[in-house]
């Protein structure tokens, strides 16, 4: 029988999320403002039939990176995850560097999460400094990943539900209305007819050049960013070997199923005029619907979304931390684990760094935050193409190692095409952001620092080669 864990090194995470809290996490971790507020803008930049082309290459490629990641996590379920598996199979110093791009990424995250989600809470009580707000949510957050994570695990399932719910009802009666059972409204207030799908192929379904798809692809691959949250909490799921699996199955299809049916509803109920940041889609559908309090009910939705995001950004976060730590790249007080199982001093170092990107994000947008941010937007994509060669890697070493396939519970299918293809549909949206001027400071920040951590890595290894190795006038004592 293992022992608990305590707050000693060596402790071992406490395995109590099951599929459902799988599926959320990782949905909670798709589904948010990039779905509720830009997806009118994937619409109007690539056109109705451009958009949802994107989305499903988009969720293609997830698919793809996920059954990649499915092989590595059932086979090795760790709370590193794919950080632990690119040091196992593609090099030290690549892990070394995913795990910091990928803690970067989340941590960027719960800053702007907290800034937004006080910018909504704005419209309610205006009168109320939004520092306030931000603290508060911060203190929330901080709490429900401090006590188990079962705790998280369930409050990120409500917190998800409720965002997965709202998009459900969303399609639903965006299709009733685009069969035109349920009567539009224009600026005005009288009723028009639907245009039904015919919307989707009108003048402006398609961009003028494929350039705006690609794009359209880079924004909407980051969209579906946050479904590799699965491979991190594997550590602490029980029966990996079974929820794992069900969890990718179940995860995927969904996302597609949302995304694409969003942009549908949105496509064919939205004049493509009317699509775009000003607002969020949802509330002006809901608005030209009649539904009313659409935006407040909306509002709501989001801070969930922005609060749900910042938990599971501040759960993944504090555990890359615990990885490096475990990997001895860290210093080991921060890959301890109390009695709850929790890495309590990786969860206090995340959340400062939340909340540094917070104020970063208030005092210099143009500079340190802008930073902050294209390293991170990069960083999504560069995971995902450390999951998909650790696979390839994985397999061939398990091959020659004696290793049977019957024996791996969960095998990722049409290897090695899947990881292969995965691999360069991520190194090609890598390369796409140069031609994107809006997009392509990511590289200018992102690169230098990928190359950073590899020279940080380098530097501290051979630093404690040096320190294990003896000097030459031991080597010359102990022979005398």
């Amino acid at each position: 029988m293992s022992e608990p864990a305590s707050d000693q090194e060596g402790a071992h995470f406490k395995r109590s999320m099951q599929t459902r809290h799988l599926v959320m996490l990782s949905l909670g971790g798709v589904i948010g403002t990039g779905l509720f507020l830009s997806s009118g803008y994937t619409v109007q930049q690539a056109g109705p039939i451009g958009a949802v082309l994107a989305y499903l290459v988009g969720g293609i490629v997830a698919w793809l990176v996920m059954m990649c990641l499915g092989e590595l996590a059932v086979h090795m379920p760790d709370s590193g995850a794919f950080s632990a598996h690119a040091s196992r199979y593609i090099g030290p110093g690549t892990g070394y560097m995913v795990a910091w791009m990928y803690w970067l990424t989340w941590t960027v995250a719960l800053g702007s999460e907290f800034t937004a989600a006080a910018v909504f809470m704005g419209r309610w009580f205006p009168d109320i400094p939004g520092w306030y707000w931000s603290g508060l949510f911060a203190a929330i957050v901080f709490g429900v990943n401090a006590f188990t994570s079962r705790f998280f695990a369930e409050s990120e399932f409500w917190l998800s539900l409720i965002k997965v719910i709202a998009v459900v009802v969303f399609v639903l009666v965006g299709a009733v209305a685009i069969i035109g059972w349920v009567p539009l409204h224009d600026a005005t207030g009288a009723e028009v007819a639907s245009p039904g799908l015919s919307a989707l192929w009108g003048e402006g379904a398609m961009p003028p050049n494929l350039m705006a798809i690609g794009t359209a692809l880079l924004a909407v691959m980051f969209a579906f960013s946050g479904t590799e949250l699965i491979g991190i909490a594997a550590g602490e799921t029980v029966d990996p070997a079974r929820n794992v699996p069900k969890a990718i199955r179940a995860t995927l299809w969904r996302l597609i199923l949302f995304f694409v049916g969003t942009i549908v509803v949105i496509a064919a109920l939205l004049p493509q005029d009317q699509a775009g940041l000003s607002q969020s889609p949802f509330v002006a559908v809901f608005q030209r619907l009649g539904v009313p309090g659409a935006a407040d009910i909306m509002n709501f939705v989001i801070i969930t979304a922005l609060l749900s995001a910042a938990n599971s950004g501040l759960y993944a976060s504090s555990r890359m931390l615990w990885t490096l730590a475990d990997q001895g790249t860290l210093p080991k007080s921060l890959g301890r684990l109390n009695k709850r199982g929790i890495p309590m001093n990786a969860l206090l170092l995340s959340m400062v760094g939340g909340l540094g990107a917070l104020f970063s994000s208030v005092y210099a947008p143009e500079t340190v935050y802008l930073v902050l941010v294209s390293i991170s937007g990069l960083a999504v994509v560069v995971v995902w193409m450390a999951i998909a060669l650790s696979q390839f890697n994985f397999r061939r070493h398990y091959l020659r190692e004696g290793g049977q396939l019957k024996d791996l519970v969960y095998r990722t299918p049409f290897y090695p095409w899947v990881p292969i293809i995965a691999f360069a549909a991520c190194l090609a949206a890598c390369i796409g952001i140069a031609f994107d001027p809006h997009q392509r400071v990511a590289l200018y920040f992102g690169v230098p620092f990928i190359g950073l951590c590899y020279l940080v890595h380098y530097v501290r290894h051979r630093s404690a080669s040096q320190r294990s190795e003896p000097s030459p006038d031991a080597v010359e004592e102990n022979t005398v």
